[in-house]
């Protein structure tokens, strides 16, 4: 096994949400965006998202998470910080690949918003029809 490293970096990625995260071993604290997890993803379940990697990997108040998220909306960036954390703890310890890939926390998902087609109102949606 190699060395352990002191900082490791990752970039997670959930639909138009673009996530630098950084995790730094033997520190507390969790800092999205320059504020407190707890206030910029402010629904419980948004935390949740976000703290289950460390949680699988038993790291969750042992480490420090620093992210830098832009675009999207909230739900799309937790899910981007959520991805980033995974591929940062897994640089850190190579050894939690199988914990995070067995998790779901490794895949990113794919779904993006579908595009507006010509001669329809949206993507699937047409006009209103008129009969007479």
């Amino acid at each position: 096994m190699t060395t352990p490293a002191t900082l490791m970096y990752a970039t997670g990625r959930r639909k138009t949400a673009i996530a630098r995260v950084w995790v730094f071993p033997g520190q507390k604290g969790f800092i999205v965006n320059g504020q407190d997890s707890a206030k910029y993803l402010k629904r419980a379940n948004l935390q949740m998202l976000v703290e289950q990697p460390l949680k699988s990997a038993n790291l969750l108040g042992q480490v420090r998470v620093r992210a830098r998220v832009q675009g999207g909306g909230v739900a799309g960036q937790a899910g981007a910080i959520q991805l980033g954390i995974a591929r940062a703890i897994v640089g850190l310890n190579p050894e939690m690949r199988a914990t995070m890939r067995k998790g779901g926390f490794m895949t990113r998902d794919p779904r993006e918003k579908e595009r507006k087609k010509p001669g329809r109102k949206g993507a699937r949606r047409s006009f209103q029809f008129t009969k007479r």
